[in-house]
């Protein structure tokens, strides 16, 4: 589990407008939440997703073949 050590930022009437993290834990969010994928991999996997919903079963690779 992550741990975040945040500062949180408050207009002038209290209410919380933005939150500031170091930036080593932002790069580890960012992997975990897959934001740091290049474009071709986020397209294999939307590309994955589609086939794995609309049980294209042609599009998968047997374990043996690997």
């Amino acid at each position: 589990m992550i741990a975040l050590h945040k500062k949180i930022v408050v207009d002038e009437m209290g209410n919380p407008t933005e939150v500031i993290i170091p930036y080593e834990e932002f790069l580890e969010l960012e992997e975990i939440l897959g934001l740091d994928l290049e474009n071709e991999v986020k397209e294999h996997l939307k590309q994955a997703k589609y086939d794995r919903e609309t049980n294209k079963k042609e599009a998968y690779i047997d374990l043996d073949e690997i």
